[in-house]
């Protein structure tokens, strides 16, 4: 009897108790690992920008708009671009390009692909 208790103590104390508080913590941890690895592959997968620039990969920033994206690739074409075509799912919007010459703020969404012509 006594070497019974004795594995069924030493089985509990081994596998250890989960108390309320212990799991609620776990589950929050959790929680909190996948937010984070979810944020860093949003920030991983940012904005592609096609055409005559250095860095054609610009990472996700909350709030990023389309001059920062264009400044941040560091267009290196010797004219100007005339043309900007926005792509988001599937979807084109083609604009001028004295739109972003003129200082207008075009939001970028995660996954958009900027070709600078």
């Amino acid at each position: 009897m006594k070497i019974s208790f004795l594995i069924l103590i030493f089985a509990l104390v081994a596998t250890g108790c989960t108390t309320k508080s212990t799991a609620r913590l776990k589950a929050q941890n959790a929680f909190l690992a996948g937010q984070n690895a979810a944020l860093r592959q949003q920030q991983a997968a940012g904005v592609t920008v096609v055409g005559a620039v250095q860095n054609p990969e610009v990472p996700w920033v909350t709030g990023l708009t389309l001059a920062q994206a264009v400044a941040t690739a560091n267009y290196v074409g010797a004219d100007e671009p005339t043309q900007i075509i926005i792509t988001r799912q599937g979807e084109s919007a083609t604009l001028d390009a004295q739109v972003l010459f003129n200082g207008a703020v075009v939001p970028l969404e995660v996954g958009d692909v900027i070709e600078l012509r």
